[in-house]
């Protein structure tokens, strides 16, 4: 048996049976290879529509939304920042007013004035413990104005010109060696800050005792003014700006 007698021997120009039952669109016959191209075709333009229809607005609303994320990243970020330098000025604010007030405590007031011929007194009698036969006197305590002037003259730099006021006190007192040097010694740690000035010391002997023959313990006669210095309020720094612009140089 062969499969010879199995297959139709087509002529030129005849077709297969059944080859003109495909429909013919525009003049072209749809065969199974024009039905693929177009529904390739078809679906290539359906991919287009949905890419640019639906993908496309929500890609691009996908960077919208990232630019928007990223710029509330970045504002967060800086309140976070600004946060953290806000409470370090805090701190450097508390700093500085604790060092204000550590200075300003160097400086007299009115109330440690008012003690201080208290406090002097104090020191020149507590060298009388072991005297050696003199005896340490406070001379002398004499302020030269009752209430604390501006200081304008320069005297301590221009900078401090009506910042700060000062009382002058001229001071005397008596003593030997040892005891002058300890009152001195110890008037550095009293409360306020003193200046001292014009310091002159002499030293007093009296004559040979006739009844002993011997010379008494000689003394010393110190002198010195102090100047006593207070911070100025606002109020009387801005006096005392106004007071040396309107005085004619």
């Amino acid at each position: 048996m062969t499969f010879s007698d199995d297959f139709i021997t087509v002529g030129e120009g005849q077709e297969l049976p059944g080859a003109a039952n495909y429909p013919i669109l525009f003049g072209i016959q749809l065969t199974p290879k024009i039905i693929g191209i177009l529904i390739a075709v078809a679906l290539g333009a359906l991919a287009a529509y949905i890419a640019s229809s639906y993908v496309m607005p929500v890609w691009q609303r996908y960077g919208e939304l990232s630019a928007e994320r990223d710029l509330k990243q970045s504002q967060i970020a800086q309140k976070q920042a600004n946060l953290k330098q806000g409470e370090k000025l805090k701190t450097d604010l508390v700093q500085a007013q604790q060092q204000q007030t550590e200075i300003l405590s160097l400086f007299a007031n009115e109330k440690t004035l008012d003690t201080l011929l208290l406090d002097i007194n104090r020191l020149v009698e507590s060298g009388n413990v072991s005297n050696r036969g003199v005896v340490s006197k406070l001379q002398k305590f004499e302020p030269a104005n009752q209430t604390a002037e501006i200081i304008n003259d320069g005297s301590f730099g221009s900078e401090v010109n009506g910042k700060l006021k000062r009382r002058i006190i001229s001071i005397a007192l008596a003593g030997n060696y040892e005891q002058t040097q300890s009152i001195l010694r110890n008037m550095e740690r009293l409360q306020p800050l003193l200046i001292v000035n014009d310091y002159a010391s002499v030293l007093q002997q009296d004559p040979v005792d006739p009844a002993t023959g011997r010379l008494p313990p000689s003394s010393i006669n110190t002198t010195f003014k102090v100047q006593a210095l207070i911070p100025a309020s606002p109020e009387e720094s801005a006096a005392a700006v106004a007071a040396a612009a309107a005085t004619p140089k």
